[in-house]
């Protein structure tokens, strides 16, 4: 299965309390804003293999309802989508997503 199918398959989220705190604490992302990258478009994901050792890790390049560029690693269990680690985009980061963005318009 592919990752659009397996995000098409998804019917909400699942958050762990303790990575929902430290997203927030560390890095100052709530997991609203996680949430508003899978429904705002574009969103650039790809399956990130090289973390992907013990289960399916992913990561997604979108934007925040505020226009806030972040990047996401996520894993897909059952139908929900469960945020493991969100931060502000880098410079490289925003560069990939802005081209992704040209070619999606």
């Amino acid at each position: 299965m592919t990752l659009l199918d397996a995000l098409s398959k998804c019917s909400g989220f699942e958050w762990d309390k303790y990575n929902a705190d430290k997203i927030q604490l560390k890095r100052n992302v709530t997991p609203s804003e996680c949430e508003q990258v899978f429904f705002n478009l574009p969103t650039a994901a790809s399956d990130d293999v090289r973390h992907s050792q013990i289960e399916t890790r992913s990561y997604a390049l979108g934007q925040t309802d505020a226009a806030r560029l972040l990047f996401l690693v996520f894993t897909v269990r059952n139908d929900k989508i469960r945020v493991i680690s969100a931060r502000d985009m880098n410079r490289k980061e925003r560069r990939e997503y802005h081209s992704h963005e040209e070619e999606n318009t």
